[in-house]
């Protein structure tokens, strides 16, 4: 088997990179940042969901910041607000909408207004001349005070009491009190007892910057004047204005009345550069499942006190799409939603130069397509990361450590493992069984029993081959070695008299349905037709059926799977995310090669969802679950009455391959097979082993290692006393720490690293 390069392993001829404008379509998909729809109602943009958040914590200071980010007076905004908000509120759907309002008017009354330090704030040098007493010029007031304006409001009333009193008549006189307090500690200049007319316009003409007036000033000084509603402008005077009707629109026209007066003051266009103005509509999705109490709760005659505040504000259910997070482990891992990490990993691949630092996020992925199941919107993780991985090995930028192992097992189930058989007796057969490399690796006896079987039952001849698929290399996004596996299949095949296929594996079955032009079956489906064999026997208490990630979308094999389990005895327990919506366990996309910690993940979310045994029709799946600790059979193992025990090692594996096809061709072809021995015993320490499966070191690495020390005996000795060789393999320098036995060797520990040793002489 040859050994495959560091980068550029691979002539890959096409590189499909990938748009931007295909990438924000994709990105587009996901609502995940859409506003809650109460959010997207408000004209002034307040971000209620984070608002009621603070209010259910009990935090009112945090809470009225929020508020009076929008609400320059947030007692005269929540008196009168006609408060869209609660009419798109989802729990409103089911029962009582969140009473939003209320909940502003508690927490405006009794939240700590913020402290805004005035003396420190560098004032702009445009001032600013605001005519009239209404609501809007009182929320327009407030806005650019906020902007840092020095503004002069002019108007007819005697003092501040009467003009707030004009401008806002509907406020209780608890309210009053509080927003005039709030009023007179605002950098606001007034001119009292002023007429409002011609004459006044050209003092201040003449001595402000920027001018505004309320609605009716405005059309009583010009009243042929054409108004531009979108700016609240009278053009030709480039009089800011505003004629609004209700609380909320004079909150709302004075938001977009300060955004002109910003325009106007520099010198700018006042229609450019104005973002987002007003409501929106969402995309959000929301899963009502979660609202609990639908009944508002009942405020005094004065309101909600603090208690009650928070009592009703826990109502919200903080409306977000979060299907796929609550689904998928790999974005639970890296706490994104698919939007913002599509984004990254598009900039990681098609951007940056030098350093990657989202390739490990970018492997991390099973390719599994549970996300697109659940997410609303169908959004496609798994292909942005399939096609992410593709353009960075076509363009030589992706490092081959995180899969140099599964595609280095990948040639050698191709190669040295590799075997095609026409059932003796026949040279063109109409079946071939193709259990696939896991099943050969995990469960060699499974194998075996299914093929005599299969032979021994099925007529016109039932041929085997026993190799890889190909998935690996498209997992691993090389594209060219998948295909050398596609086309070593393909001329086998055509030896083999082009015969139905017949996997024991759903990735494979989909594998070979996509890209071989000729019928795949599963043997579950053959198994149904031909009936079960003798021996078959059910696992003797309930069991959880776990559903491959290869199977998804296959309606017929889940079901098959299920009716062959019921033909068996089995007693299969219902558990949440099955079918369809079922996890991976963790080796699907090379997982468990590339990012060891998120594969442990995701069998811990296959394994969460029940403690009682698990049946899957994966050898992967069966693996991963028994390496976790739990009770784990392949359904072919209850239909043979075969056990495949304890979870082999990376070497058992390899092991047990050669050792199935050796034990076939003997067997069942009559062909002796050459089988090489060492010279010498070589054992091992349970610690070493341990260590030999966790940083995948085969058998065949330590003893090329000490082969070597055999030939130069050069070894360096450690602090106790134990002997440590080393030497390069391919791409990885092998390091062993052993010591010498009467017989041959024992092995402490082994490591690898990807650095060169060079020895210098002198």
């Amino acid at each position: 088997m040859s050994q495959i390069r560091e980068r550029g392993s691979t002539h890959v001829y096409k590189v499909n990179k990938i748009s931007k404008e295909e990438m924000d379509a994709m990105t587009a998909r996901c609502v995940y940042e859409q506003p809650p729809f109460c959010s997207a109602a408000c004209p002034l943009k307040l971000d209620v969901r984070a608002f009621l958040k603070a209010a259910a914590d009990g935090d009112f200071k945090k809470a009225l910041q929020l508020y009076e980010k929008v609400a320059v007076f947030p007692l005269v905004l929540s008196a009168g607000c006609e408060a869209p908000c609660e009419g798109k509120c989802r729990v409103g759907e089911k029962g009582d909408a969140v009473a939003i309002r209320a909940l502003e008017n508690a927490v405006a009354r009794l939240g700590e207004a913020s402290k805004l330090g005035g003396v420190f704030r560098s004032k702009k040098r445009k001032t600013v001349a605001v005519l009239g007493a209404d609501l809007f010029t009182l929320f327009l007031a407030g806005e650019l005070e906020k902007k840092a304006y020095p503004i002069t409001v002019f108007c007819a009333e005697a003092d501040d009491e009467q003009y707030l009193r004009a401008c806002a008549p509907h406020l209780s006189d608890a309210a009053f009190a509080l927003e005039l307090k709030r009023l007179k500690g605002k950098d606001i200049q007034f001119e009292f007892d002023r007429r409002l007319d011609a004459a006044l316009y050209k003092e201040i003409k003449e001595n402000f910057d920027v001018r505004c007036a309320a609605g009716a000033v405005a059309k009583a000084l010009f009243p042929d004047a054409a108004i531009l509603p979108e700016l609240m402008l009278f053009e030709e005077e480039k009089l800011v204005c505003g004629e609004c009707v209700g609380v909320l629109d004079a909150a709302f026209g004075a938001k977009k009345a300060a955004l002109t007066v910003d325009r106007l003051a520099q010198n700018l266009d006042a229609r450019n550069m104005r973002g987002s103005e007003g409501a929106c509509e969402s995309r959000l999705y929301t899963d009502l499942s979660e609202a609990k109490a639908l009944e508002r709760v009942a405020a005094g005659e004065d309101g909600y006190t603090k208690e009650q505040a928070v009592e009703e504000a826990s109502r919200c259910i903080q409306c977000r799409c979060e299907e796929c997070l609550k689904s998928c482990a790999y974005l639970k891992h890296y706490k994104k939603h698919p939007g913002l990490l599509s984004r990254e990993i598009y900039n990681n691949t098609q951007i940056i130069m030098g350093d990657h630092p989202l390739n490990k996020a970018m492997n991390a992925c099973a390719l599994c397509g549970q996300c697109t199941v659940v997410c609303p919107n169908d959004f496609d993780m798994a292909r942005v990361c399939l096609m992410a991985r593709r353009n960075m090995v076509s363009t030589d930028k992706m490092p081959l450590a995180p899969h140099e192992f599964a595609l280095m097992d990948m040639l050698f189930s191709n190669n040295e493992a590799f075997l095609a058989r026409p059932q003796p007796g026949y040279t063109a057969c109409k079946y071939v069984f193709f259990p696939g490399c896991q099943a050969a690796a995990i469960a060699p006896a499974t194998v075996k029993a299914a093929y005599l079987d299969l032979c021994e039952r099925l007529e016109g001849g039932v041929a085997l081959i026993l190799g890889c698929c190909g998935a690996i290399g498209d997992w691993a996004g090389r594209i060219e070695m998948q295909e050398q596996a596609h086309e070593l299949l393909e001329n086998e095949l055509a030896k083999l008299g082009d015969p139905v296929v017949i996997a024991l594996c759903p990735s494979c079955a989909k594998e070979l349905r996509e890209n071989l032009s000729r019928e795949v079956r599963g043997i579950w489906d053959v198994l149904l037709e031909i009936g079960l064999p003798d021996g078959a026997r059910a696992l003797e208490r309930p069991a959880a059926l776990h559903d491959s990630c290869g199977a998804r979308g296959d309606a017929a094999t889940q079901a098959a799977i299920r009716k062959l389990c019921e033909g068996i005895g089995c007693t299969l327990v219902d558990t949440e995310n099955s079918g369809d919506r079922s996890p991976c366990c963790g080796y699907g996309g090379l997982t468990a090669y590339a990012n060891r910690e998120v594969a442990a993940e995701m069998t811990e979310s296959c394994l969460e969802r029940s403690d009682a045994p698990y049946i899957s029709y994966c050898m992967a799946c069966r693996d991963r679950f028994a390496r976790q600790g739990r009770e784990s059979r392949h359904v072919l193992e209850l239909c043979y009455g075969t056990d495949a025990g304890a979870p082999p090692d990376i070497s058992e594996k390899r092991c047990n391959r050669l050792s199935l096809k050796n034990e076939l061709l003997k067997e069942i072809w009559l062909e002796e097979t050459m089988e090489q021995k060492l010279d010498y015993a070589l054992s091992f320490t349970p610690e070493a082993r341990k260590m030999m499966d966790e940083r995948m070191i085969l058998v065949e690495d330590v003893i090329a290692v000490l082969e070597d020390f055999r030939a130069s005996g050069e070894a360096i000795r450690d602090e106790d006393g134990l002997l440590v060789a080393r030497k390069r393999v391919g791409n990885a320098t092998f390091w062993v720490k052993f010591s010498p036995t009467d017989e041959g060797f024992l092995v402490h520990r082994a490591w690898s690293h990807r650095m060169r040793v060079e020895k210098r002489e002198g």
